[in-house]
């Protein structure tokens, strides 16, 4: 196995695996060192199938609990990402964010495998929140210290949300907005430790997360806005370029990420698989 660094904010490419293969523990521990390293992976030239997909991702963890979108048929754990070559909708999860940070146990990681891709566009950007942190000046860092965030998924999942009811008419995507949206709520640090690192990082931004508790909600806005100019800098972001046949898989509770489009009139379709936090 061969690591090379893509020398941007985080990311690196893997090649000299085979993931259509069963693999080995020493190398699935390597992979996960560079994982936890480099925060996201992306290992070309993988002719993988939706087992191929589920077995990887059960290497570094349990599935993750995948509410509001429905999972292919036939499978419990992968989600279709797609865009039909005509669609009209905005574009899925152009917003930066965290996957399901709103549950009280949010997926360690995710796995994303390129099926179609588009000739030009359908870039996806990623956001190094450790890096974002360590250079954060030193005022707004004293703002956050002890925050607690709230993260909810009413803004994008229920049924009158972003994704919601209106959404659906013109979207391809089996995204299933629900009333389960408005209760779908859960309190993290702002500034939180990774869990097998150690290494502090900040966890999330508005969007999913809707003030911080015990704060005046002007005020919790204005520091929210404050902070994402700050996290999303792009000296924090390494933006991906795919290709088919790449798996790409990466750690959410070290980047923020966000979709692109600029691929009209071409179809795009990837799974994703969610890697639970482990126990």
């Amino acid at each position: 196995m061969k690591v090379t660094p893509t020398g941007e904010p985080c990311g690196a490419h893997v090649t000299g695996v085979d993931l259509t293969n069963r693999l080995a523990d020493t190398l699935v521990a390597d992979i996960r060192a560079a994982w936890l390293e480099h925060h996201v992976l992306a290992f070309s030239d993988q002719a993988m199938s939706d087992d191929d997909l589920e077995r990887f991702t059960l290497y570094f963890g349990p599935f993750g609990d995948d509410p509001f979108i429905a999972p292919i048929p036939g499978r419990k754990h992968i989600i279709a990402v797609k865009r039909d070559a005509d669609e009209t909708s905005p574009i899925f999860a152009e917003s930066w964010h965290t996957d399901w940070s709103f549950q009280e146990k949010p997926p360690a990681g995710t796995c994303l495998f390129a099926i179609t891709i588009p000739p030009h566009g359908g870039d996806t950007y990623y956001a190094n929140q450790h890096l974002a942190l360590e250079r954060m000046p030193d005022a707004l860092r004293k703002n956050l210290e002890g925050k607690i965030a709230i993260h909810s998924a009413r803004i994008p999942y229920a049924k009158g949300g972003l994704y919601g009811d209106e959404d659906r008419k013109t979207r391809f995507m089996d995204i299933r907005a629900s009333d389960d949206a408005l209760t779908a709520e859960c309190r993290h640090p702002i500034i939180a430790k990774h869990p097998e690192t150690g290494r502090e990082g900040i966890y999330g931004c508005i969007g999913y997360i809707t003030g911080f508790a015990d704060m005046e909600p002007n005020a919790s806005m204005a520091l929210l806005a404050e902070l994402y100019q700050w996290q999303t800098r792009e000296e924090f972001v390494y933006r991906h370029k795919w290709k088919p046949g790449m798996l790409v898989m990466w750690d959410n509770r070290s980047v923020l990420h966000r979709a692109t489009g600029g691929y009209e009139g071409h179809a795009r379709l990837l799974h994703r698989t969610t890697v639970g936090a482990r126990v």
